[in-house]
């Protein structure tokens, strides 16, 4: 099936999310998509269909999680009456608790639901479910579905996941148990009769599923039959990611990634139909979603999920500490105000997963404050209900006891940022890699968001399907992480919102795809850009540079704080584009590759060319201003860190924007900056990020930076009554001048908030 007969990702999603459109996915697939009025309709009955939020969602404000392992209701191993203390005295005012799924810790009467070995006559979850209720917490169930037992498996083995080549999967980690499938009956049905007993006996006021989406590319007879009947193709098989990176045109992978996305909205709205029937005031909250990479579609996560938790427990590998506020900036940008919930793991989250490690309080408090600082409302999460090792009591109680001291100014309306950077699922989905892009493919991002944070530039996150004028009003800039795949309609978003004075700054693909991952012959934003695509590219480039030309382009602002520097180093891979407006005097030129082995032979054979490897240009009458980068700043940016670079983009966005910032913070140090309204206030959150395993964890104590300016401009017409450096627990001078209050943070260890009481 040629890929032109699909039809737009914008009309697919708008029709397939009617709840019960009884219309197969082989029937969008083949037919043209449908008129515009009929999608709108569509969207309207899909938003209409939503239930209500249930009234608890907006209350807790920091979550705790104890995940139980089967031998926990042993006598004398699990202590319920420590965990009940411990959960008043970190003041934490909602609870995940174990229910059932791979284990029951309940008396269940439903058919190969495995009761925990250990759990005789006991009831763990009610004993539970009731002493936290007692506290007054809000109570959500904990299932996991993913595995099952050799009982099960013989009565029905419908239920188990199908390897490619033909045979049931064994868990990989314990083999006596058999893995499910997550798209078939075991979910559908029997997991959908778990949640229905749990609600009936203890009515939660919700239930959390973990491990709920399948476990890779099912082939059982289920899988085949429903995909072959929505679609009309057999499951490709190669993995996901094989064919994604050998057949990105593959029109079954293709179907794939939407038919799987379809079945387990589809189970969502099974599972919450069945809760709410029993308990109205609840619902069911899927352990999903994330960024560029997640599986599901994120704004239609946005529309369903009444809250999410962002489960990205702590680092691993080569991530910096901001990698957890970065969730909460992706999930806040489907979400909007709806309340997001950062988990946070006590132990380390390496591939060998080490359960029942301990990470020192200094990586356990500054994974979490960032996380704080960017939104998400805090939940630790503990496996296993012995203590092994209490280091981490004290660290998570005392930042869990000021959050409480403070709540009034962790509860926020909306974030003060006006720039954002732009993150695009369908491009992960459709343009799943880059020549050279030997990261993954979302380096060119995360480059953009360390740029962004060594430069204290505010800044949020938006789904490239929200580029409406409503969800875009309050920024004035737009970036570009070579965002490879849009549509027409998105690019014509992008252009309305240039010419309504906004700034873009893009780099390398970004639009040279339509949604569809289809490579088109220009830019989708060429007219935007000044430039078409010639279809040459250069990469991987070795030793070669750019010219930053101080002599033509004298005193240009993207070139300040490098006015000392003749050249620098160039990227790893370009593009090769011709100017379609006039660019006078481009302040960066290519000095191209020269060799770098024999030493003898390492000199430029062209020292200087006209090849501009930027382009800045104003566009319409109302101001927009638009940065072009043909080569991959961003990417590189982040493999090698180069501070050249990171010059390079702070300035691109400081001239796009071309205002000032919100806030401005100045002093030593690399200092996140993430400022807040709230009802009656204003706060800067200053998270200090400085400390040489920044970007190794685990930190191994936390250092202190000196002194930080901070000027913060006040809403219009507001006065301050009162200033307070909320961590240091102490009341600040500030000096007014004209809209912007000024005041000095003498220092910071780990994070300091300014709070404005307003007038």
């Amino acid at each position: 099936m040629p890929s032109s007969s699909l039809p737009s990702r914008r009309d697919f999603l708008k029709t397939t999310a009617v709840a019960g459109a009884a219309v197969t996915l082989r029937e969008f697939t083949l037919r043209p998509a449908r008129a515009a009025e009929t999608a709108a309709a569509s969207t309207n009955a899909a938003a209409a269909a939503i239930p209500p939020a249930p009234s608890w969602v907006d209350k807790p404000m920091r979550w705790a999680q104890l995940t139980l392992v089967e031998d926990d209701p042993q006598a004398g191993k699990f202590d319920l009456n420590f965990w009940l203390d411990y959960f008043a005295r970190t003041k934490s005012d909602a609870v995940c608790l174990s229910g059932g799924g791979c284990v029951a810790y309940y008396p269940t009467q439903i058919p190969f639901h495995h009761r925990s070995a250990w759990l005789g006559e006991r009831d763990v979850f009610g004993e539970l479910v009731a002493g936290c209720r007692k506290l007054g917490m809000v109570v959500i169930a904990r299932t996991d579905p993913h595995a099952t037992y050799d009982d099960a498996e013989k009565a029905h083995p419908e239920w188990i996941h199908v390897n490619a080549d033909g045979q049931r999967r064994r868990h990989w980690a314990s083999p006596e148990m058999w893995v499910t499938c997550g798209l078939g009956p075991y979910n559908f049905d029997f997991m959908t009769e778990v949640k229905r007993e749990i609600m009936t006996r203890y009515k939660p006021d919700g239930i959390f599923i973990n491990r709920w989406d399948g476990s890779g590319m099912c082939y059982c007879e289920a899988c085949r039959k429903n995909f072959r009947e929505a679609t009309g193709f057999e499951l490709p098989r190669a993995s996901l990611v094989t064919s994604a990176a050998t057949s990105p045109a593959d029109p079954a992978r293709r179907a794939y990634i939407l038919w799987r996305q379809e079945r387990l909205f589809a189970l969502w709205r099974k599972w919450d139909d069945a809760v709410r029937a029993i308990n109205p005031d609840s619902c069911v909250i899927p352990n999903t979603g994330g960024g560029a990479g997640s599986g599901l579609d994120m704004v239609r996560i946005g529309q369903l999920a009444p809250t999410l938790m962002a489960d990205h427990q702590a680092r691993r590998g080569v991530m910096p500490p901001w990698g957890n506020g970065k969730r909460g900036k992706e999930f806040r940008a489907t979400m909007g105000r709806k309340p997001i919930v950062g988990i946070f793991s006590v132990g380390l989250e390496e591939p060998y997963r080490w359960k029942d490690s301990v990470q020192n309080g200094a990586e356990i408090r500054l994974w979490a404050i960032n996380g704080l600082a960017n939104g998400l409302r805090p939940w630790f999460t503990k496996f296993a209900g012995a203590i092994h090792d209490p280091r981490w009591l004290k660290p998570v109680e005392e930042l869990y006891t000021w959050c409480a001291a403070n709540e009034k100014y962790l509860r926020h309306e909306r974030p003060l940022a006006r720039v954002a950077i732009v993150y695009s699922q369908q491009t992960a989905w459709f343009v799943p890699g880059e020549p050279g892009n030997r990261g993954g493919r979302e380096d060119a991002t995360d480059g953009w968001y360390h740029a962004l944070v060594e430069a204290r530039i505010p800044f949020e996150m938006v789904h490239d399907r929200l580029l409406d004028a409503e969800h875009l009003a309050n920024f004035k800039t737009l970036i570009l992480p070579a965002i490879a795949a849009l549509s027409d309609a998105q690019c014509e978003q992008l252009r309305a919102f240039v010419r309504r004075g906004g700034g873009l700054v893009a780099t390398t693909t970004t639009s040279l795809h339509d949604e569809w991952g289809v490579k088109r012959k220009d830019f989708g934003l060429a007219d935007l850009f000044g430039v078409s695509a010639t279809g040459k590219t250069e990469g991987p480039m070795r030793n070669a540079y750019l010219r930053l030309e101080h002599d033509t382009a004298k005193g240009h602002p993207l070139l300040a704080g490098l006015e000392d520097a003749p050249r620098i180093v160039h990227g790893v891979n370009r593009l090769e584009v011709v100017a379609k407006e006039k660019f006078l005097n481009p302040p960066l030129t290519l000095i191209p590759s020269y060799p770098d082995l024999p030493m003898e032979k390492v000199f430029m054979k062209t020292p200087r060319t006209d090849v501009a490897q930027v382009f800045l240009r104003e566009v319409g009458a109302a101001g927009g201003r638009v940065v072009y980068f043909p080569w991959d700043i961003d990417r590189t940016f982040w493999e090698i860190l180069d501070p050249d670079h990171g010059k390079l983009l702070r300035n691109a966005v400081a001239w796009a924007t071309n205002e000032p910032a919100p806030v401005e913070v100045r002093g030593p140090g690399v200092v996140e900056v993430v400022p807040w309204r709230q009802k009656a206030s204003l706060t800067v959150h200053l998270v200090n990020l400085t400390n040489p395993m920044m970007m190794k964890g685990p930190i191994r104590e936390l250092m202190a930076v000196g002194e930080q300016k901070v000027r913060v401009r006040l809403p219009a017409g507001a006065t301050s009554r009162a200033t307070r450096l909320l961590v240091a627990n102490r009341a600040v001078d500030a000096r007014r001048d004209g809209d912007w209050l000024e005041v000095t943070v003498p220092s910071i260890l780990d994070h300091e908030v300014v709070a404005v009481d307003l007038g």
